[in-house]
């Protein structure tokens, strides 16, 4: 059941967009999250934009933007070969949104979250199912 924000967010199509930071994980687990976002929702990424990790020492952070206006259904469960921390930023709506389709191939676990006035930062945990 949506709120009369969520509704009012929804029919208005203001908050739809997600970033989603991913960091301290290897790029082949980056990509499954990646490939998963873009089965389920519009992205900013080409498929044939892949992660790449880059040299020297410091650590590497993937970040994407999701629309979830419109969402499609995730096949089913993807491996991962360790867990993901994944940063979230958008409305309450969109987040939520996009955490419900991530559960349909992972096991995600709320981490923490940072609340602001319309927007909400949640840390995710992917782990496989």
């Amino acid at each position: 059941m949506n709120t009369i924000k969520e509704k009012q967010a929804e029919e208005s199509g203001y908050g739809q967009e997600v970033s989603v930071v991913i960091s301290g994980c290897e790029k082949g687990d980056a990509r499954m999250v990646f490939d998963v976002l873009r089965a389920a929702f519009t992205t900013d990424r080409a498929s044939v934009d892949v992660p790449q990790h880059l040299a020297g020492k410091r650590p590497t952070a993937w970040v994407v933007t999701v629309d979830v206006a419109e969402a499609r259904v995730v096949s089913g469960p993807v491996a991962l070969g360790a867990p993901v921390s994944v940063d979230v930023q958008g409305g309450y709506w969109a987040v939520e949104r996009l955490r419900q389709s991530l559960a349909h191939a992972f096991d995600v676990t709320v981490v923490g979250t940072v609340s602001g006035d319309q927007e909400e930062e949640v840390r995710l945990r992917l782990a496989n199912r």
